[in-house]
């Protein structure tokens, strides 16, 4: 049923057949629409069929491939494919991009000639929990603007744009997972949604003077402190009670979240000596959900960094930023920024206008005109380089362009291969920026939470993942070291390379924690006193509730750890 105040009248459908704005609402006819099977099979030498299905056939493309350990090709230059025959031989690995994101997806050998796996745009990979659909019609900078949302609160959600009004016809595109909407106005909507030129859902959507809300979340899991499931995934597992970890506090947390004391808590992961021994899902996220970082993942982004630095494609955090910067943006150079170093990026001391013409609400408006990078670059600079640490997301987005710059082999390819490949991290997503090519590295990349919490556990290895050294013992130290206090957050928190730091007082102890952090209450929070890593992901992004992870590490984790 849909949650609605009162009932739907006709009339109300009849009154807005002139404009359209307002609320419409209907149901998905099968919540597994978007669970697509994919299935690559050969045919002869070097011959390849690719096909994409759910219920239904979607997508069929023969391609040729000058090496068959490495298939690569591309469908109207919005739908792309890039895989490779993994060492075992019995697995495809490699990335489906679709829209800004792409999507790391494994293809298992089936047969001799065949591959198959499976790939969900909305990265639920139980499906949908309600049939639910909802579409918000609006008149915006002069034109109908519309905005869907699916009824399951776990999805990202779509980001919507390029509309176009054709006589009774309404089309537009989600930049997030390249989808196509096309909405047919009548007395009701008649919505289809598209991959490519290939129809995966539709539905009919009836006007509604009330607000629209989301429904329950799914069944409460029963959650408990017992030993956490070892997966085939480098974790090994441990028990609270060896660990020394009070399981009366944790109880008391499972049980606040689910009396919505804790609103939003999607999962909480504890690492104690290189074991996981306590993880816990909520509101229907579980272990196989990649979750979003919003601007957790800079972290990860310092990482690439640092492996790149060990790897001397960049010389140190000492080379200037324009020696990276295109040629055609090499005018927006003036005497302060010719001195911003990668290490102002690095510590958000760049100077440059990141609270106003070089923040991220304003490169990326739809509206600019202007490239992100040239919107950044064009930014006034404030401060002297290395002076002063304004928080914001300008500076790690071009630590991203430098070393694409600098990379003989695609971005995204190169994480994979330096990090994400070594710590057994294969189902996740990097989003990218305007370019809709270089993975972006001001936020935004989803992974589980069992893989978050790995990439914190290699932090507080000094840079070790289960014997191999992945990251240089000396970038850990020197991401770690305090070398910058951001001037622009509430408690100024001393800052490292992409990390922050933060102290927590339990008892008249004081705990020291080095962290993550993402809107929204994404965090890893790594602390070497106590040889632990904790995870905790959230939705709170819009109801001033963004720091409750912090006050569940501080109230229910840290006293479980020290009693």
């Amino acid at each position: 049923m849909l949650v609605l105040c009162c009932a739907i009248m006709q009339s109300c459908a009849q009154e807005k057949r002139q404009d359209y704005l307002g609320n419409w609402i209907g149901s998905l006819p099968d919540k597994n629409s978007f669970n697509f099977k994919v299935t690559l099979e050969s045919f002869g030498t070097n011959k390849y069929q690719f096909r994409i299905a759910n219920a239904k056939p979607l997508i069929t493309q023969n391609f040729i491939s000058a090496d068959n350990n490495h298939l690569q090709f591309s469908m109207d230059n919005q739908l792309n494919f890039n895989f490779n025959l993994a060492n075992e031989g019995d697995k495809l690995k490699g990335y489906i991009k679709s829209g800004k994101f792409y999507y790391y997806v494994t293809l298992n050998r089936v047969a001799q000639n065949k591959f198959v796996g499976d790939w969900n745009p909305l990265l639920l990979d139980d499906g949908l929990v309600s049939d639910e659909f909802f579409l918000n019609i609006d008149y915006y900078n002069e034109r109908l603007e519309a905005y869907p949302f699916l009824g399951d609160q776990r999805s990202r959600g779509f980001w919507t744009r390029d509309f176009t009004l054709k006589n009774d016809t309404l089309s537009f595109t989600d930049a997030n997972t390249g989808f196509h909407f096309i909405a047919i106005l009548k007395e009701t909507i008649e919505l289809e949604l598209y991959l490519l030129d290939s129809l995966i859902t539709k539905t009919t959507l009836t006007y509604s003077d009330e607000y629209w809300e989301h429904p329950p979340p799914p069944v409460i899991r029963n959650q408990n402190t017992s030993m956490p499931e070892k997966l085939d995934d480098g974790w090994d597992t441990g028990n609270i009670k060896d660990a020394g970890i009070d399981e009366t506090a944790l109880r008391t947390l499972i049980d606040s979240v689910h009396a919505k004391a804790l609103v939003n808590t999607h999962s909480v992961l504890i690492a104690k000596n290189n074991k996981l021994v306590f993880e816990a899902y909520f509101d229907g996220f579980n272990v196989n959900i990649p979750h979003d970082l919003r601007s957790a993942s800079k972290s990860i982004s310092s990482a690439i960094i640092g492996i790149a630095i060990d790897d001397k494609i960049i010389e140190s955090v000492d080379e200037k930023l324009y020696n990276f910067i295109p040629e055609a943006y090499q005018y927006t150079k003036d005497s302060l920024k010719a001195e911003i170093r990668l290490k102002d990026l690095l510590t958000m001391s760049s100077g440059l206008d990141v609270n106003n013409l070089a923040e991220e609400d304003y490169y990326q408006n739809s509206n600019n005109p202007d490239s992100w990078l040239e919107t950044v670059l064009k930014a006034p600079m404030v401060k002297k380089p290395g002076t002063y640490a304004d928080y914001g997301s300008a500076n790690p987005f071009l630590l991203g362009v430098s070393l694409n710059e600098r990379l003989n082999k695609p971005l995204e390819i190169y994480m994979n291969e330096k990090l994400f490949g070594p710590l057994g991290i294969t189902n996740y997503v990097n989003q990218t920026d305007d370019t809709k090519n270089t993975p972006y590295f001001g936020g935004g990349m989803l992974l589980t939470s069992r893989d978050l919490l790995k990439f914190g556990q290699l932090y507080l290895n000094k840079g070790q993942w289960r014997g191999k050294q992945i990251i240089s013992e000396k970038w850990v130290e020197e991401s770690f070291t305090k070398h910058m206090r951001l001037q622009d957050v509430k408690d100024k928190n001393e800052y490292g390379y992409l990390w922050w730091h933060d102290t927590y007082v339990i008892g008249g102890r004081s705990i020291a924690s080095i962290e993550a952090r993402g809107a929204g209450g994404q965090f890893i929070f790594i602390v070497p006193e106590l040889e632990s890593v904790v995870v905790i992901t959230a939705g709170n992004y819009r109801n001033r509730k963004g720091n409750q992870s912090r006050e569940v590490f501080r109230d229910y984790i840290l006293p479980a750890m020290l009693e």
